[in-house]
């Protein structure tokens, strides 16, 4: 039997921030995430007819400006699981999130597409942050990268059983300073996941066991022990093939004594440092790693998104 969806008023609209995501961190494997300061802005308004998405910064060139647009179809579908529907929906992106680099775009996509479809929604009939969180998790299939753009900060999530989904929030220090290496070339996630191994060794677990609980402690407590806190044994040595100048990058990082790890999947880089004067002398790597190639990183000082998505606008 089906259920009849109620229409939303036409001209209602909506804007939302979506923050870029770090995940796994180093140690925390497909369980730690970072919000970011750069942020994807999305503005929903309902149509009389029709789906139509206008798409500015990355992906202008090639993301489907109909109802085949991810965020569309996302919006669409939320609106359908809260009994909603809209006559017709138009987006406008700006987008600033590098694609397919392990900075969340696809998360900040479902994440960004929740919150506006929620925040589109009577007020009685919207499910808030935690709504949008089990919603966008069970799409992603996991929460790692959702968990900080939908709260922000310093993010520990985890399945809790088959598409139910928990997650807690902390901040971190004020001193502890991102720095995000961004290359040119791109990598897909399934491709970074198909080199890794049925199965690891159990000291290795356990030292990254406690490299994890560590990484807590050093990002809200005491920094000075990131370099040690930072080192992985179940994923990033098994990728470097798939991105050897993102991991020659950190590697050689670390050999400094900067805390860098591999963001996400790759093949962006993240550097914790703990200072500004830390952070500026981190952003200059590149050049002397890789010299007259050092172009092809972006890098970017960052600060920490310590409250994820958020609504800026909402016209009725």
């Amino acid at each position: 039997m089906s259920t009849e969806l109620t229409e939303l008023a036409v001209g209602t609209s909506v804007r939302v921030n979506v923050p870029a995501t770090s995940a796994n961190l180093g140690p925390g494997y497909d369980s730690f995430g970072l919000g970011l300061d750069l942020t994807d802005t999305l503005t929903f308004t309902v149509l009389e007819s029709g789906f139509r998405a206008e798409v500015h910064g990355e992906g202008a060139s090639y993301l489907p400006k109909d109802e085949r647009h991810l965020v569309l179809a996302t919006a669409r579908d939320y609106l359908a699981e809260r009994g909603y529907t809209a006559p017709g929906l138009e987006l406008i992106a700006h987008n600033r999130i590098p694609h397919s680099r392990g900075m969340g775009s696809s998360a900040a996509a479902l994440v960004g597409a929740a919150a506006g479809a929620d925040a589109l929604l009577p007020e009685h009939a919207r499910g808030g942050a935690d709504a949008v969180f089990q919603f966008a998790s069970k799409l992603e299939g996991h929460p790692d990268n959702v968990a900080p753009a939908v709260y922000g900060g310093l993010t520990i999530s985890w399945t809790e059983q088959p598409e139910l989904f928990g997650a807690v929030t902390t901040q971190p220090l004020d001193s502890v300073i991102p720095v995000l290496f961004v290359p040119s070339f791109s990598l897909a996630t399934s491709t970074a996941r198909k080199v890794l191994p049925q199965s690891i060794d159990h000291a290795e677990a356990a030292e990254n066991s406690a490299r994890a609980g560590l990484l807590v402690y050093a990002l809200t407590q005491d920094p000075t022990v990131l370099l040690t806190a930072t080192e992985d044994r179940l994923h990033q040595r098994y990728r470097a093939e798939t991105m050897p100048n993102s991991y020659g990058l950190m590697a050689q990082l670390r050999a400094a004594g900067h805390a860098a790890v591999i963001s996400g999947a790759g093949p962006a880089v993240l550097c914790f440092a703990r200072s500004a004067a830390e952070a500026e002398q981190v952003a200059a790597f590149p050049e002397r790693v890789f010299g007259a190639d050092a172009g092809q990183w972006r890098v970017g000082i960052h600060g920490v998104s310590t409250e994820g998505v958020r609504v800026e606008e909402h016209r009725q």
